[in-house]
């Protein structure tokens, strides 16, 4: 039998496709990195509105990311592990800010808890103004980067299966004792992922933030939002600062790859 023509099996043709497909996505990083002023870098990056931007998108990104974990894993939980009625419906739903223009979940966001929105009773009884403030940001935020939490961890419940899960029933454990030892301890890698993606999806977040919080310096103006500001007014600026913004999703893509990788040494152990 004739050995397989190709690099390492895959045919030529493939991998010519697919060199052009990572030069699509390399070079107009490249070109950016040419494009920076670095004499002037240090100096862009730190200037008040920058640093502000910088932190603000931190903060609310770490935030709607710990509420991602606070509402996801339950919804994973149940998703992967009950079946109810309208589960496809419900789990299309959840799924659906993946596929929707950020614009469109940002007035929807406006809709819901806004000053004329559809909960203003209830907020207006209660005090609350949420629109246009820091909460709104993290509303947007978590709004569409939850459904990469919910995706990955119920994909990784699927795969793990619920054997070890049964046996700890079998043994005497109850729901919550095999939630907390089991269940989450073998999904932990995937969990971590998700988390990882999910701050990095609220850190590049942009029309539903713009559209639900608007753009106020160190309180809803982010960094994606000042990179656009800047692009018109400091070019030079804007490119820095996206520089920055790529050198963080860089360092948290490779986070949530590392964890991937873990999550699937995990699986082949207990296999």
């Amino acid at each position: 039998m004739k050995a397989s023509s190709g690099y390492a099996g895959v045919p030529r043709w493939v991998l010519a496709i697919a060199i052009i497909g990572a030069l699509f996505v390399v070079l107009p990083l490249v070109a950016m990195v040419v494009r920076v002023n670095w004499g002037q870098l240090i100096p862009l990056i730190t200037s008040k509105e920058s640093t502000d931007a910088l932190l603000l998108s931190l903060r609310t990104s770490g935030a709607a990311t710990l509420l991602c974990i606070i509402v996801g894993v339950p919804m994973a939980l149940v998703l992967a592990r009950t079946r109810f009625p309208g589960q496809r419906i419900v789990r299309s739903l959840v799924l659906l800010p993946l596929v929707l223009p950020p614009v469109v979940g940002g007035i929807a966001l406006l809709y819901t808890f806004g000053r004329q929105g559809l909960l203003k009773a209830p907020m207006d009884f209660l005090g609350i103004q949420i629109a246009f403030s820091t909460t709104a940001v993290i509303l947007a935020q978590t709004f569409v980067a939850l459904p990469f939490l919910v995706l990955s961890l119920e994909g990784a419940l699927r795969t793990v299966g619920t054997r070890y899960e049964a046996i700890g029933a079998t043994l005497g454990a109850g729901p919550t004792t095999v939630l907390r030892r089991i269940t989450l301890p073998l999904v932990l890698p995937a969990l971590v992922s998700g988390a990882v993606l999910s701050f990095a999806r609220a850190l590049g977040e942009f029309g539903a933030t713009l559209t639900f919080a608007g753009s106020l310096q160190g309180v809803t103006r982010t960094l994606p939002l000042e990179i656009y500001l800047q692009r018109e007014s400091d070019p030079d600026a804007a490119v820095a600062l996206a520089l920055v913004l790529v050198a963080v999703a860089i360092l948290v893509v490779g986070l949530a790859h590392q964890a991937s990788l873990g999550n699937a040494g995990g699986r082949q152990r207990l296999l």
